[in-house]
């Protein structure tokens, strides 16, 4: 026979089980009778070993717990001496750990029941779609956007490119690696539109086809679509992408 080990989120945690079975019980949460709660946290825990649920081990310490409190409770007081007979001593009880944490989650559970309730609430609330005031306002020319292209329409270009500079080839020649720092590339390339009325073809903007350059000038492309010191634009889908430094 096959087991399988199952992990369900019914309860939050242990202190989430031991509130509902005092809510279950009926319990005072102020005067647990440990030796009952705990004889119904074991049940639970046991039954989820038996249905062979994955119990955490944050279970397994409370049940610990559980019992050491039990034990605690069963100790025996030590009676009062006469002499201390007028004297009042505050004892420790070992449930007020608990009390304490219990009565802490429960007031956190339920604010976010409240918050649950809330957000209900207002997904039943439905606002109206924004108005059209172009009539209203006065006629202003559109700005030019600064994106218009996306980043795949950017890498979709790039290989267009790698296929017609044919980098899959090994060159005949030799060549010396050198390194183009991309600041220096960014700055070229805003000249290089400079000097062609300020518009130029992406293709245009890769004079070599060595791929460390080619990789370089892309970067520093994308770099300055970021900083917004050029446009990029496409007028349609598979179209040309054309580069334009902003005034």
């Amino acid at each position: 026979m096959e087991h399988y080990n199952v992990k369900i989120d019914a309860f939050e945690g242990p202190l989430d089980l031991l509130l509902h079975l005092i809510n279950r019980l009926e319990i005072d949460i102020y005067d647990i009778p440990v030796s009952e709660i705990t004889e119904q946290y074991l049940f639970y825990i046991h039954t989820m070993k038996e249905l062979q649920l994955d119990v955490a081990s944050e279970y397994l310490v409370m049940a610990a717990t559980l019992l050491a409190i039990k034990s605690k409770m069963l100790l025996p007081k030590h009676e009062e001496s006469l002499e201390d007979e007028f004297e009042f001593e505050y004892e420790e009880d070992p449930r007020d750990e608990l009390v304490e944490r219990l009565i802490e989650y429960r007031k956190y559970k339920e604010a976010a029941s409240d918050l649950k309730s809330l957000e209900l609430e207002r997904g039943l609330m439905f606002t109206k779609p924004p108005s059209d005031l172009a009539d209203f306002s006065t006629e202003v020319s559109p700005e030019r956007r600064d994106l218009d292209v996306s980043l795949y329409d950017m890498l979709g270009a790039l290989q267009k490119l790698l296929r017609r500079k044919k980098l899959q080839r090994p060159l005949p020649t030799k060549i010396s690696r050198q390194e183009i720092p991309i600041e220096q590339r960014m700055d070229e390339i805003l000249r290089d539109l400079q000097l062609n009325k300020g518009r130029r073809s992406f293709f245009d903007l890769f004079p070599r086809r060595e791929k460390d350059h080619i990789v370089i000038t892309f970067l520093a492309v994308l770099e300055l679509m970021k900083r917004r010191e050029i446009i990029v634009e496409q007028e349609g889908n598979f179209s040309e992408i054309f580069v334009m430094g902003k005034e």
